[in-house]
């Protein structure tokens, strides 16, 4: 099968989620300034240890091979060793994303004696000023000790997770270097205008000039650096990126977040692309099976507004979420259309009317953080 059928394949959904990530909790000792499910504090709500053994058994008969992990961060959860051990126990590999705060000695060489089990540790920047104005004060430092525990005890390859903004594009090789110091993996990823991420998008998201530059950048290094797929929009500027070129929201990738409610995609928290809750009768099997939204996302989707434009076999109009919270159609260009095909309808979009998240969990009061000076370039 050639890489359009499989893609066209997929487009049409499949039995199970390739990629689904499963937020564990909205509690975090972070409050970073893009984070995607405007974490902070734990909901009353959250699935009990008995409810999450409930899911993995069945996504186990899902034949579910690999989840990610995520949160909030998913280490403050007193149950996560059981849950990691749970899931390995049952034939699904796990990748955690974590912010290292809780990865010391001891559990680096717990985390290390576990099969199936890939970590990837979240930084923002090559250096504390960079990181810590988006992640909070002392993060980067931590981050780094988590990075030193997991080398010392031979954890082997764990992945280096990088958001792009406009403040670290210049520290791509950096951030590369450093990966290979550890011996680990660089995984880079697009910055949504999600979760928090709605309110700092315009100041924080890579410039168009900057755009071409990560483009660059991933056609000299891609072969070597994950992306989750996240730079497909991208394509449009030639040659396309290593990985599937789709949105994959409802047809191989989904989100379940902490109190079950299930997602078309990690990026879309919000009422409108909520498919249903794994507590519902038939559980999470139901909702990817049968849901009317999931469903719906499977169907031909049309090219809209890009229909006339060269590149959309190319680009496939962008990402969806990043339309939705910025106020833009589903089926109109990507906010970050290299093209710029899509700045004048951002220009008319009243800052402050774009749809917001359907649920804020952020602490009451803002870590403290020294701002970075605003790029004004294009």
């Amino acid at each position: 099968m050639s890489a359009k059928s499989l893609v066209e394949e997929m487009k049409r959904g499949l039995d199970a989620p390739i990629c689904l990530t499963w937020e564990l909790t909205y509690a975090c000792n972070l409050q970073c300034v893009h984070c995607l499910s405007s974490s902070g504090q734990r909901d009353e709500r959250e699935l009990s240890t008995e409810e999450a053994k409930k899911i993995l058994d069945d996504l186990r008969d899902l034949q579910v091979f690999y989840i990610n992990i995520g949160g909030g961060e998913p280490m403050v959860r007193r149950d996560f060793f059981e849950l990691l051990e749970y899931s390995v126990a049952n034939g699904i590999g796990v990748k955690f994303s974590t912010n290292g705060a809780f990865i010391d000695e001891e559990k680096a060489r717990r985390l290390a004696a576990m099969d199936y089990l890939d970590i990837q540790i979240s930084l923002d920047g090559v250096d504390a000023v960079t990181n810590d104005a988006i992640r909070g004060e002392g993060s980067y430092d931590m981050a780094i000790r988590a990075m030193e525990n997991l080398k010392a005890a031979n954890f082997g390859q764990f992945k280096i997770s990088v958001v792009v903004t406009r403040h670290n594009v210049s520290q791509l090789d950096q951030f590369k270097a450093l990966a290979d110091h550890y011996g680990a993996q660089l995984r880079i990823t697009r910055l949504r205008p999600a979760g928090r991420g709605a309110d700092t998008w315009h100041e924080l998201h890579p410039t168009n000039a900057q755009q071409r530059e990560i483009y660059n950048w991933l056609l000299k290094h891609g072969e070597n650096v994950l992306t989750g797929d996240s730079f497909f929009h991208l394509n449009a500027l030639g040659e396309s990126l290593p990985g599937l070129n789709m949105c994959g929201a409802g047809r191989v990738v989904c989100l379940i977040d902490p109190i079950g409610d299930v997602y078309a995609c990690p990026f879309v928290i919000h009422d409108e692309f909520k498919a249903g809750n794994v507590r519902d009768e038939g559980g999470f099997a139901k909702v990817w099976k049968q849901s009317d939204l999931f469903l719906s996302l499977r169907e031909p989707q049309s090219a809209g507004a890009c229909a006339s434009c060269g590149a959309f076999d190319a680009c496939q109009g962008g990402c969806m979420a990043a339309k939705f919270f910025t106020g833009l159609p589903l089926d109109g260009p990507d906010p970050e259309c290299v093209g710029g095909d899509a700045d004048e309808a951002l220009s008319i979009i009243s800052r402050g009317s774009e749809p917001k998240p359907s649920m804020d969990h952020s602490k009451p009061v803002t870590l403290t953080r020294k701002k970075l000076p605003v790029s004004t370039a294009s």
